[in-house]
């Protein structure tokens, strides 16, 4: 695992995790992944598109975990 990436759910955050941080965590894994740090001209794309997915399905993930003890929104 990545130092880097923190713990992004309650109760290691006492707010929900924003739109922000789970961009930054998204990076961190997939720069430990490719192995760079700044990817080349030539991979940049894909390595934006990397990002770009993982933050999704982080946030996708995120929106469905249930923590216990945590009330869930909307009951």
């Amino acid at each position: 695992m990545c130092r880097s990436i923190k713990t992004l759910r309650p109760p290691a955050l006492p707010d929900e995790a924003t739109e922000e941080e789970i961009r930054a965590a998204a990076l961190q894994y997939v720069r430990k992944v490719s192995g760079f740090r700044a990817p080349a001209a030539h991979n940049r794309e894909v390595f934006d598109h990397a990002v770009d997915v993982i933050a999704d399905a982080t946030a996708e993930l995120l929106a469905g975990l249930q923590v216990r003890g945590a009330p869930r929104e909307g009951r």
